[in-house]
């Protein structure tokens, strides 16, 4: 697979799995801002975004035929289990933007980067919502002074528009996972240490999730405690899901032949639905809180993450190198540019 992409300043935008449902979102954003190359596998999917400003292309990253290009910058949209398009974009210099992976993926994902020698930005920006949640995490903890603990609850509406990937932490319910607590390490199971939280108004139970936010505010924010956990619109998903834990579903039914199953029990996307997020950082004796609401659903929350997250790697003095995004300067102005997008993000 001798993939083969060519930094070209004044060429476009490559967007892997750009016109996914996340990669729609995002096309209909950057496209007013840059010109835009679409991959995936069947670009005539894609044939509705093709304008004057967006080309589409084959690039199937499961099959062998290499892909070429000339590119200003990479944005992954979709999983890239082998690292291919990581590896074209750091070999080529090319600014490069992730969105998708999950916990595991990022610290291979940091590794690889690292050991290639980046000469131009590497973000690995996949905390939940494309980053939005670590931005926003940075924002309270400044104002806090500090982040002694960083508490996130997702209330996730079955009833919103989302693609297949965007249930792929269905396949991770069966793994104990590695966190940060009271500054010690601690594993933790999945879908335990349940609670009752208070999400837009909306009374919400949630229970506990792997995510990569808890492996990187750790270490980019110096936060003693992380907990990401997720709760859904629907009060009998939440008891089915709870449920199929209790029975042991996502261990003894971790295999290929039970992915239909496990998805059954979330993936019935709709027309639409509100992404709502709580984010609550305690710092040295007071605590700061945001709630994060987008009518446009969490395909459009994640695609913001990703336009911010191009901003970043393109902007001028941008440094090479592996980053997160909370690691970026002033998250303050950048959660006003969310804001300019329609996201309501109420602070207290």
């Amino acid at each position: 697979m001798n993939d083969l992409l060519e930094s070209d300043p004044t060429g476009p935008v490559l967007i892997v799995g750009g016109y996914g449902t996340v990669g729609t979102a995002l096309t209909r954003l950057a496209g007013t801002q840059w010109p835009l190359l679409l991959t995936g596998r069947n670009p005539d999917r894609g044939s509705h975004l093709a304008s004057g400003n967006v080309t589409l292309q084959r690039w199937d990253l499961s099959r062998p035929e290499p892909f070429e290009a000339k590119v200003r910058a990479v944005i992954s949209t979709v999983n890239d289990p082998d690292d291919r398009v990581l590896r074209a974009a750091v070999s080529a210099g090319i600014p490069y933007v992730d969105v998708t992976r999950w916990t595991s993926r990022v610290t291979r994902a940091a590794t690889l980067a690292t050991l290639l020698r980046p000469t131009a930005p590497v973000l690995l920006s996949s905390g939940w919502m494309g980053g939005v949640i670590n931005i926003v995490a940075a924002a309270l903890a400044q104002d806090a002074g500090g982040s002694d603990q960083i508490d996130v609850a997702i209330r996730y509406d079955i009833n919103d528009s989302a693609g297949v990937d965007s249930v792929d932490f269905m396949d991770r319910l069966g793994l104990d996972f590695e966190v940060r607590k009271g500054g010690k390490a601690a594993v933790v199971r999945p879908l335990s240490d349940t609670r009752w939280v208070d999400i837009a108004g909306h009374r919400t139970k949630v229970a506990r999730l792997d995510t990569p936010e808890q492996f990187t505010l750790p270490l980019t924010l110096g936060a003693g405690s992380v907990a990401t956990r997720i709760g859904f619109s629907s009060n009998t998903s939440t008891t089915a899901l709870l449920a199929a834990r209790a029975v042991g579903l996502f261990r003894w039914g971790s295999g290929e032949r039970w992915t239909p199953l496990r998805r059954s029990l979330l993936y019935s996307p709709g027309a639409g639905g509100t992404a709502h997020i709580r984010v609550d950082v305690k710092g040295p004796g007071t605590t700061r809180t945001a709630v994060i609401s987008d009518p446009q659903g969490q395909a459009h929350l994640t695609a913001l993450g990703g336009l911010l997250g191009l901003r970043a790697v393109l902007a001028e003095g941008a440094r090479p190198g592996v980053s997160f995004p909370e690691s970026a300067p002033d998250p303050a102005s950048r959660l006003a540019e969310l804001e300019s997008h329609g996201v309501t993000i109420l602070r207290s």
